[in-house]
């Protein structure tokens, strides 16, 4: 079996690094809510060279591999990134057999892994949907950093039971908290049922990442979008506290709602815009 020699860095005080340190703790948190059963679910994260070069040679390149397809929009972009097959409660365990530093070549046709995936492990399948995404999220705000897809338990039973239109799937869900508007002004978008690791989904995905920041995968997951580890987190766990809400109420007589009037005074009073078509009512800021 071929070894991997890692520079020194890396070997050592791994859970010091911060940004291996936050994805860590982020995959054991999604583990524990349920989310992440077995090997499902992924993050990507960008990273900044300056921040890499504090912890690994980024001129020692243990081996290359070869992505789904050339990601010239991405050239020279460090990611860290979770594991094919890797269990999320393994990682805090191990974070160097089950997460991985990679920079997209200059040219952008191959992956230079720096540290990790280790044992000849390979990036998530989804990461063709990542990177998609990434590219998609970029174009419309350059402080984008962080895809996260996991089986979000309530998101999933929702799409069972619930129209899927992407309107109406985000009205109820506003409807749900009072900070939902809030937190996901933008909406939340749905697309077909389709086959997980394949450009298919992922061109889906990326298409609708052009106006939103989440995309539910109908009966698998949810996609999440942020600046950094703790948005794209935060956004999703809302959604799913939101869902939850619904799956507990959705077969009660439903006595009182927040009103199109009341979603839209709260936009007005947090400062944000309610993608249109959906509240009956305005919110003009």
């Amino acid at each position: 079996m071929t070894t991997f020699k890692q520079h020194p860095l890396s070997c050592t005080r791994k859970l010091e690094i911060p940004f291996v340190k936050e994805m860590a703790q982020i995959t054991q948190h999604m583990w524990r809510f349920g989310w992440d059963e077995r090997n499902g679910g992924n993050i990507s994260c960008i990273l900044d060279e300056a921040e890499v070069l504090q912890y690994l040679d980024i001129n020692h390149v243990i081996r290359t591999i070869k992505p789904a397809f050339p990601v010239h929009e991405l050239a020279g972009r460090y990611f860290i990134v979770t594991g094919s097959g890797k269990y999320f409660k393994n990682v805090v365990a191990d974070p160097e057999a089950n997460l991985g530093v990679l920079r997209v070549s200059k040219n952008g046709e191959h992956l230079e892994l720096l540290w990790g995936l280790k044992d000849g492990a390979v990036p998530t399948s989804e990461l063709p949907s990542h990177f998609m995404s990434h590219i998609e999220r970029l174009k419309v705000d350059p402080n984008h950093r962080v895809v996260i897809h996991n089986h979000a338990t309530n998101v999933i039973a929702m799409t069972f039971i619930h129209d899927l239109d992407e309107n109406k799937f985000t009205k109820t869900l506003w409807e749900m908290c009072t900070e939902c508007i809030v937190v996901f002004p933008d909406g939340i978008a749905v697309i077909p049922w389709m086959v997980p690791g394949s450009s298919e989904i992922g061109r889906a995905t990326a298409e609708k990442m052009k106006g939103h920041r989440a995309v539910v995968w109908p009966h698998h997951g949810i996609f999440g979008t942020g600046s950094s580890i703790d948005e794209a987190f935060g956004l999703i766990e809302t959604i799913e506290k939101a869902a939850q809400i619904y799956m507990l109420i959705v077969n009660q007589p439903i006595r009182q709602r927040i009103t199109d009037g009341e979603l839209a005074e709260l936009a007005r009073a947090f400062g944000v815009m309610p993608r249109e078509g959906i509240l009956s009512t305005r919110s003009p800021l």
